[in-house]
């Protein structure tokens, strides 16, 4: 019997998403405290299915789980996190100034669906603040630093705040991903376009490349670009030096739902995950990795809520597999399942 699904999932669920989404990370952030915190967890969690280590952009990963971006966004609970038995664990989204983020409410449910919207709006403490938190990171854990800009930098200004995080965080995270692609702050997706996009490569590549050691630098993508766009984008991305890219992003689309049309358009704008975003992102990684060649790192994130998912992002090309909305659908035992079914 999976107890997250029997008994946890549905007390959170009898609470609004976001406050349920605060219960949980301040218990994870007790556990990261406690000095036996982190073994408490991994107890609880059961051991870890065996896999052989990945080296993936220079980096070894002990298996190739990790989380993606949005659930620890201020880097407050990557002990707990990384005792549940990810390979690696993706903090951020983090812009250089703390900002509140969009007004509430804004995070949202389809249980029907078993998706999320959300229009978080980069959130967070800023990212002095998380780079203070990961100097006592746990050791032996692939920690990653999501970066993006505040809301109201101007696009044409903001390679600046993408260099800002990179250096603060350059000492305490193993990899970065430049998130151009959040459909939650105005105009960010117009950084995927060609040349705003070749520019803050540019910009980016040039300041990672200022630190020692060096850091590999991954990009992550919207479904919502066309095929054409994709390969095109794709080719700039390996052509300017960046070592990877994640795909994908949430979805504008609200194609296909069983969740009642109304209650969706009450809900309003937002990113939607999930269930629902699982056949467009496979075929991303699937379209990429025709584009780049059987050797450039993706990352694939979207629509992965059990192992045959996972599964499925592997044959489709992807190097490493991300989850989060799985994860508050179907708890950490999902984790063992990817992991599991990824090395059968």
């Amino acid at each position: 019997m999976n107890a997250y699904r029997s008994f946890i999932r549905p007390l959170l669920f009898c609470l609004p998403p976001e406050a349920a989404h605060r219960w949980t990370m301040a218990a994870l952030r007790v556990f990261s405290i406690l000095p036996f915190g982190p073994a408490v967890v991994k107890f609880f969690s059961g051991k870890v299915p065996h896999s052989e280590p990945l080296v993936v952009s220079g980096l070894a990963f002990p298996n190739p789980v990790g989380l993606a971006a949005g659930l620890d966004k201020d880097a407050e609970a990557v002990a707990a996190l990384g005792a549940l038995g990810f390979g690696f664990v993706e903090i951020g989204t983090l812009t250089p100034k703390p900002q509140p983020g969009n007004p509430q409410p804004r995070l949202f449910r389809l249980p029907k669906d078993r998706g999320l919207i959300n229009r978080m709006g980069f959130n967070n403490h800023g990212v002095v603040a998380a780079a203070q938190r990961l100097k006592n990171r746990p050791a032996g854990l692939v920690v990653g630093g999501n970066i993006g800009k505040n809301k109201d930098t101007p696009n044409e200004l903001a390679a600046q705040d993408y260099v800002l995080s990179l250096r603060a965080l350059h000492p305490v995270v193993d990899f970065f991903t430049v998130n151009i692609s959040s459909p939650n702050t105005p105009g960010l997706r117009a950084l995927q376009s060609l040349e705003p996009l070749r520019e803050l490569m540019r910009e980016v590549l040039e300041e990672r490349d200022r630190h020692q050691p060096r850091r590999p630098v991954w990009v992550k993508l919207a479904p919502d670009l066309t095929n054409e766009e994709l390969v095109d984008t794709a080719q700039l991305i390996v052509s300017a030096g960046a070592d990877g890219i994640i795909a994908t992003n949430t979805t504008l689309s609200r194609s296909g739902l069983g969740t009642d049309p109304l209650k969706v358009e009450q809900m309003g704008a937002g990113g939607l995950s999930g269930a629902p975003l699982r056949q467009r992102s496979t075929d991303v990684i699937r379209v990429l990795r025709g584009a780049v060649g059987p050797d450039f790192p993706l990352i694939a994130v979207g629509g992965v809520l059990s192992g045959q998912d996972a599964r499925e992002k592997k044959e489709a090309g992807a190097t490493l597999v991300q989850v989060y909305t799985g994860l508050i659908y179907e708890g950490p035992q999902l984790v063992h399942d990817c992991i599991r079914a990824w090395n059968d």
